[in-house]
């Protein structure tokens, strides 16, 4: 048995009917944990339990979720440029769930790019609903997302843009709740944004001169361009967490993937219908009929 993290968020981030959300952070492939914090929980039995709606995840702006468009087996959902946007996700079952939750392939706790299992994770308690508005910077802050052009987004800024235009929640649910108890404080620790960016320029540098060096960055980090929407790094908000230990099932019980573009690129990719510049004559011919529609015939 090995240990994993957790931590708890104070509230900046929790709708105000919920209290009680955590983050997680599974360093090793098979982890069984024990210790978690403190809260009245009913037993757990191993049976199975069917939830009674699913997982949810909304992508939240102006305080409503946007139109989701399901089509190729996923949803998608319209950015709005400029515009801040929160993610807010449902737990449907009666014990607490912990949830990798990555935009643009960059986790929103540490922006670190991992598999589903070994990412820093939130937890949501039982039927509880939480708010993500933005990446953890710190153990006391985190910074909003906002939809921009690719060339804008934090994933260019870190040097990982494979994966723009993407969210994805993994959640995995609690095997054997037990009393919790708050732990210390403990930091997190994204990427140092400052020195990474100058580790990578010195890099690209070095592989202009070497053309298979060259061809590989080329493959693995995509040229950004300003059309293709992404998600951008904004404001700094307080938002305190902590960390705590669990114990998780390692089989995810759900993953919910959003891809999001601006409205040309949903036409582009036959999501929404194109739009026509002249009137278009079949919706005019559908409306057509053989009679005047009235009520009442006129009096001879």
């Amino acid at each position: 048995m090995v240990k994993n993290t957790f931590a708890i968020l104070l509230g900046a981030f929790l709708l105000a009917a919920h209290a009680g959300m955590l983050v997680f952070a599974a360093r090793t492939a098979r982890a069984k944990t024990a210790t978690i914090q403190a809260l009245d929980l009913t037993a757990v039995t191993e049976r199975q339990v069917v939830p009674s709606r699913p997982f949810e995840v909304s992508v939240i702006v102006h305080g409503r979720p946007l139109e989701e468009y399901a089509a190729r087996g996923r949803s998608y959902v319209e950015a709005i440029e400029g515009a801040e946007y929160q993610l807010r996700l449902h737990n449907p079952l009666p014990y607490r769930v912990a949830v990798a939750l990555a935009v643009d392939g960059l986790n929103t706790i540490d922006a670190r790019h991992t598999s589903a299992w070994e990412a820093s994770k939130w937890v949501i308690e039982p039927y509880g609903t939480i708010s993500i508005s933005g990446w953890q910077v710190s153990s006391s802050r985190a910074r909003n997302f906002y939809f921009t052009t690719e060339r804008d987004s934090y994933g260019a800024k870190m040097g990982q843009t494979q994966n723009l235009g993407v969210i994805s929640a993994v959640f995995f649910r609690e095997q054997r709740p037990v009393p919790i108890v708050r732990p210390e404080p403990r930091p997190i620790h994204p990427p140092y944004e400052e020195q990474g960016r100058a580790d990578r320029d010195s890099k690209v540098g070095n592989a202009q001169s070497a053309s298979a060096g060259k061809s590989r960055r080329a493959e693995a980090y995509p040229v950004p361009d300003d059309e293709s929407a992404a998600t951008g790094i904004g404001r700094s908000v307080s938002n305190d967490v902590y960390w705590v230990n669990m114990d998780l099932d390692s089989r995810p019980v759900s993953e919910i993937v959003i891809r999001y573009e601006y409205y040309n690129g949903l036409v582009r990719l036959g999501i929404v219908p194109r739009p026509y510049a002249r009137p278009d004559s079949l919706r005019r011919r559908e409306d057509a009929r053989g009679f005047e529609d009235r009520r009442f015939s006129p009096e001879p």
